[in-house]
């Protein structure tokens, strides 16, 4: 618990920070009075504003003399915060717990039983979705900031010395707008890059990660964002978290800005490293080596003195010793550099500080023969934000129809639209009653979302009552399917309005097909004819 507290502290009061001093700013560079030069030097300081550490952010608020916008008073100094929300465990209430404020760390716990399942090798993923919690400093703009939210993340376990996807071909050749940490501090725009390009020339990290982001920006295309409207965006050196390796947020542009929706991490491997130290579980994998011999591994570990340690802790020494015990190689050599600077370093287990010098501890480095060689899996983790990929969804798919204002729809693709499919019958005669019964079971054996609108009001009014729920397509009877064999209905677009006719019997396995994205509008409309009807020739 205490590695995920440790996750997710802020350094910095920030984005309420940044919003007041961009907007002083941008307030100060209007006035007539301000150098060209002073309005360059503040253009780049809006440029790195999410490069800045906690005290640079004080300092800019004293130079700029940054006031409260709503009330003009002084600002105090930006504060630390925790963004997990505490609770007490037990019917004493003895025992501080934390909201989870992410779904990963559950999968992290299990990855004994992951890697067990899927027979001990190496890549492989895990996915889980659920309620998260944070303390959101300022919960606002609906579903874009709030405490709590769903989250569903993939953890993608994979070896270190390997991070080559075997699939990212597949993804290669995606154009999409990358906006790098680069490019943010020296003032460019985001450009479109190949994926391909952009991982060959380091632009992103590694192959592994590369393949993600393509498969989410595929995703979000397909559940309804506009193409022109997102873009990944890189963190910069003082919001990548500690942790990372590289980071891209893949943000959707908004009434509201520019936000984040889905977060892709190289997480390194630092949550199994932090769970090993705090369970003194080793959670490890195998690889086997490639010719059965053994060969020579370099290890880092800590070499204690335990009578230096006991004379300091007393009982409390084992503790120190076996938390020394499990800790990795990076960790190690971190603690070292901590050693050669400062003479000392500290951690906490089991509720418990210590802190260590150089005559306490040391750290030796050799060479071990082994046959199998254990390494800690690194993972890449995608994370997305439910709610604000529906919120996007909701504001990319809203349209008005040209022309008339009153009549505004959503434009969700058929894979995610709620009702696939209308069945609208043109009149209440009974003699229309068997075909929309027909169609509606036909729709359930073939598993496609419909409704059947049989209420009152002319056939354009319902078409638009259909269009402002996103249903995607529209079955229409009237008196043709009754009267006429064989019996037909037409068969509407939502988008384009456009509308072709076909045999009752044939339209659910038409809507299906569409629904599933294995059949296009565009081919529907060259095999069957195209019906011009009730709405092509007037307003609705």
């Amino acid at each position: 618990m205490n590695s995920i507290k440790c996750c997710f502290t802020s350094s910095v009061s920030a984005k309420l920070l940044y919003d007041f001093l961009t907007a002083h700013l941008k307030k100060l560079m209007s006035d007539e009075k301000c150098s060209a030069e002073k309005v360059t030097e503040m253009e780049d300081v809006i440029t790195q504003m999410d490069n800045y550490t906690q005290q640079e952010l004080a300092d800019l608020f004293v130079k700029y003399n940054v006031k409260s916008p709503s009330t003009g008073n002084d600002l105090t100094p930006p504060t630390s915060f925790n963004l997990m929300f505490q609770t007490s465990i037990g019917p004493g209430g003895n025992m501080p717990g934390y909201l989870r404020p992410e779904t990963a760390q559950g999968m992290f716990l299990n990855f004994k039983r992951l890697l067990e399942f899927n027979q001990g090798k190496l890549p492989f993923g895990a996915a889980q979705i659920g309620n998260s919690f944070r303390n959101e400093i300022s919960p606002r703009s609906g579903l874009i900031r709030v405490r709590e939210f769903t989250m569903a993340e993939i953890e993608h376990f994979v070896d270190p010395n390997e991070k080559v996807h075997p699939k990212f071909s597949n993804v290669a050749d995606l154009e999409i707008t990358l906006f790098s940490s680069k490019a943010q501090t020296s003032g460019q725009s985001a450009q479109i890059m190949r994926l391909g390009d952009a991982v060959e020339q380091g632009v992103i990290n590694n192959s592994v990660l590369g393949y993600f982001i393509g498969r989410i920006y595929l995703y979000l295309i397909k559940v309804g964002l506009s193409k022109d409207k997102v873009r990944f965006r890189q963190h910069m050196d003082n919001e990548m978290a500690h942790y990372a390796c590289d980071c891209w947020d893949a943000e959707s542009k908004t009434s509201y800005g520019w936000i984040e929706t889905v977060g892709c991490a190289d997480r390194s491997c630092y949550d199994l490293s932090c769970h090993s130290r705090a369970t003194k579980v080793p959670l490890v994998a195998e690889k086997p080596l490639k010719e059965p011999i053994s060969f020579y591994l370099n290890v880092v570990q800590f070499e204690p003195n335990k009578g230096a340690i006991g004379m300091a802790y007393k009982k409390d020494a084992k503790l120190a010793l076996e938390y020394l015990a499990v800790c990795d190689e990076c960790y190690i050599s971190d603690q070292e550099k901590l050693l050669s600077e400062k003479g000392e370093f500290s951690f906490e287990t089991e509720g418990k500080t210590f802190t260590l010098t150089k005559d306490m501890v040391s750290v030796r480095r050799f060479q071990k023969s082994l046959h199998v060689q254990e390494i800690v899996p690194n993972v890449i983790e995608p994370s997305f934000g439910i709610g604000r990929i529906m919120y996007s969804i909701f504001e990319h798919s809203f349209h008005i129809r040209q022309g008339d204002e009153q009549r505004t729809y959503f434009s969700f693709p058929a894979t995610v639209a709620p009702y696939k499919c209308s069945i609208l019958p043109l009149s209440h005669n009974q003699e229309f009653v068997p075909f929309v019964h027909q169609l509606s079971e036909a729709m359930t054996r073939n598993g496609v979302s419909h409704k059947v609108d049989d209420s009152s009001g002319s056939i354009g009014r319902r078409y638009a009552r259909s269009d402002e729920i996103g249903v995607a397509f529209g079955i229409t009877v009237d008196f043709d399917t009754v009267n006429k064999t064989p019996h037909t209905a037409t068969l509407r677009d939502r988008d384009s309005m456009r509308q072709i006719r076909a045999e009752v019997a044939e339209l659910p396995e038409i809507v299906r097909d569409l629904a599933n994205g294995t059949l296009m509008w565009a081919e529907v409309e060259r095999k069957y004819p195209i019906f011009e009807g009730q709405e092509t020739s007037r307003k609705e």
